[in-house]
């Protein structure tokens, strides 16, 4: 489908939700900006896990990985796929969710013109940000526990900007071996972090998944806000 025009309100000048017209009605989305880190000239945009199975923006490892971004210095966009909270539209397999994502960041690239844009996504959230990633074009691709055998993984090809995976060993939901092989058999290849004895959730595991992502992602971090 086309994209939205990058129309809607203005990014909000301190930490706020708000609705963004999407393609099947608002979309619920968190804005939140650095306070204990010099902002850099970057948002990053992360998607939750699946709708069907209780995923929403609140999730605690969306909320670790905005925790991250913003001590990294990037402002950062949760938002709820459409059906969940008070974003409208129904559940699309992924087609639909794709494209509520493609209209955030089209949005963001208006209201934000001098920032890079980066993806990050969990699950669910991890297989719509990458099927978004050749219509975004984004400066970094941020995966956490992609769900590769339980959605198709086979036709989408790597993203051409600097990308990031984080499995744990010991995921029940998603097949660690599969993903690893998926990700080293792509080029170019991500850099991938293997976490062991982490389960899909990142129980007890939260805050060396916060530490994993603020040491792969600094040095490729944008400059500070002139």
């Amino acid at each position: 489908m086309n994209d939205l025009p990058a129309t809607g309100p203005a990014f909000p000048t301190g930490s706020s939700s708000l609705l963004l017209p999407g393609p099947a009605g608002a979309i619920e989305l968190a804005c939140t900006l650095p306070t204990e880190a010099p902002p850099r000239a970057g948002v990053a945009i992360i998607a939750h896990p699946h709708p069907l199975q209780g995923g929403t923006m609140h999730n605690k490892v969306v909320t670790i990985t905005e925790r991250a971004l913003l001590e990294l210095g990037l402002a950062t966009v949760r938002f709820n796929f459409r059906g969940v909270g008070h974003s409208e539209g129904v559940h699309d397999e992924g087609v639909g969710e794709t494209d509520d994502l493609v209209a955030i960041g089209t949005w963001l690239r208006a209201q934000r013109p001098g920032d890079t844009l980066w993806l990050a996504g969990f699950s669910f959230g991890s297989y719509v940000t990458l099927r978004a990633a050749s219509r975004l074009d984004p400066a970094q691709l941020i995966l956490i526990a992609p769900p590769v055998g339980r959605w198709d993984f086979s036709m989408i090809g790597a993203p051409t900007c600097p990308w990031l995976v984080v499995q744990g060993e010991d995921d029940e939901i998603v097949d660690a071996p599969a993903v690893f092989a998926w990700a080293e058999a792509l080029q170019p290849p991500p850099q991938l972090i293997r976490m062991p004895e982490t389960g899909h959730f990142f129980h007890r595991r939260l805050m060396d998944l916060r530490g994993a992502l603020k040491n792969a992602l600094a040095p490729n971090l944008p400059p500070t806000r002139a």
